[in-house]
């Protein structure tokens, strides 16, 4: 890596780190120039402001987002054809990847960003808005995918289901930070996994004896 490319990264290392542990407001350039060990104009050569900065560390998470989305579903849809089992199957690889990240989730930048919309121009809370969509996009073509293939139990729009799965990530991210308890999040993306199972399957799986009803 070049040295102006490993210095902006290094800046973005510093800065995600200071987001995460105390919000955007909270984090500034002076002391993200103080760790990353270089001057004022260094860092102005790279961002011109926080909103910059803010821009920048958007389009490297979503990135890395959607590299990591590719190669947990690119998986599964490796070891099934079937739509269903796809997702299911993702979403099982998805949460194992998250239980086993050392000392948990660091936390959701885009939540964190949204929480503290006020200090950022359009153009930063537009790509805020953007990250979003994409992920409820990338979990709506998924579960339309399956509801051509199979049934639904209740009649559910294909958006309501996406959106109950990434609020289950993003809820878990936050609730497992929350209680300093890592299992949080990988356990909550399994129930939205079991959720979505049941959705599909046909309702005499799901049916409670009266015996047992009557006990």
């Amino acid at each position: 890596m070049r040295k102006g490319n490993a210095t902006r990264e290094r800046i973005l290392d510093i800065a995600e780190a200071g987001v995460l542990a105390k919000g955007f407001g909270a984090t500034s350039i002076d002391e993200i120039i103080a760790e990353a060990g270089i001057t004022k104009s260094g860092f102005f050569y790279h961002f011109h402001d926080k909103n910059e900065l803010a821009r920048g560390l958007l389009a490297r998470h979503r990135g890395r987002l959607g590299q990591l989305v590719d190669e947990i579903f690119g998986r599964a849809a490796e070891l099934s054809d079937d739509p269903l089992q796809q997702l299911l199957i993702g979403l099982t690889l998805f949460a194992e990847h998250m239980a086993a990240m050392p000392g948990g989730h660091p936390g959701c930048l885009v939540a964190t960003m949204s929480y503290q919309d006020q200090l950022f121009n359009r153009e930063v809370r537009a790509m805020v808005s953007s990250i979003v969509e994409d992920w409820n996009g990338f979990f709506r073509t998924m579960i339309e995918k399956i509801v051509a293939a199979y049934p639904l139990r209740e009649p559910v729009d294909p958006g309501r289901i996406a959106r109950n799965i990434t609020c289950a990530i993003d809820g878990g991210i936050i609730m497992s930070k929350s209680l300093g308890d890592p299992s949080v999040l990988p356990e909550q993306m399994l129930m939205a996994r079991n959720y979505v199972k049941m959705l599909f399957q046909p309702a005499a799986l799901h049916a409670v004896p009266r015996e047992a009803l009557a006990a």
